[in-house]
């Protein structure tokens, strides 16, 4: 191969799916956004623990294969694509301007600085970014777990890549603190993705347009 992966083993394998023969060592993979959710949980005046989902995540992963350290990640989240499954909690959250600054800042953005921490065996990793919320950015840590790389079944075999992952942020840090600390200023995150080499997720959309139409 362009490089074996041994020193790094787990980093590498996220990214080693291309052939020998492919001279580009960046393989360009697309989230699939029915199969990546965030996930997020507080507690309610220490007698609930409600959560919700964002329903919308849009991104892409640069995976560098020869320098799996330099692997990019970028992630954008709709604010409006948030759902409590409560729809008064959600305008609460979106347009009472207690919480999130809807309007100004329509969007959550992950942009990963490092991959770091690996544990071949554990298949696990620590992915950092910077996340920016209500337009602050702060740096964050994502607890990952490689959950599959390999052949996508229903994306003609296609290289495909997936992952866990698990952080706790305190909402204060973003300037969404309201109603702290009756209600948690800690929200756990939980996040699963499945991410698809680019050209043939385009294709595979494509193709979904044209049936429909």
């Amino acid at each position: 191969m362009l490089r074996t992966c041994s020193a790094t083993i787990l980093a590498a394998s996220l990214w080693c799916t291309m052939s020998a023969s492919q001279a580009d060592t960046v393989v360009h993979y697309t989230l699939d956004p029915w199969h990546t959710q965030v996930r997020f949980t507080w507690e309610h005046v220490g007698f609930s623990t409600p959560g919700a989902d964002f329903t919308q995540v849009r991104g892409t992963i640069d995976g560098d294969q020869e320098h799996p350290e330099k692997s990019k990640v970028h992630v954008v989240i709709p604010l409006r694509s948030l759902d409590t499954y409560v729809p008064a909690l959600n305008e609460h959250l979106l347009d009472s301007g207690d919480f999130f600054k809807t309007k100004q800042y329509p969007d959550i953005t992950f942009d990963s600085t490092a991959m770091t921490h690996i544990d071949e065996q554990a298949r696990t990793f620590d992915l950092e970014g910077i996340l920016t919320v209500n337009g602050i950015s702060k740096p964050v840590v994502l607890h990952a777990h490689a959950n599959k790389i390999g052949p996508h079944p229903f994306y003609n075999n296609a290289p495909a890549a997936g992952f866990d992952a698990t952080t706790t942020l305190k909402r204060s840090d973003f300037g969404v603190g309201a109603y702290v600390p009756l209600v948690s200023d800690a929200l756990k995150v939980t996040i699963t993705v499945e991410a698809i080499e680019s050209k043939a997720y385009a294709k595979k959309m494509a193709e979904e347009t044209k049936k429909k139409s």
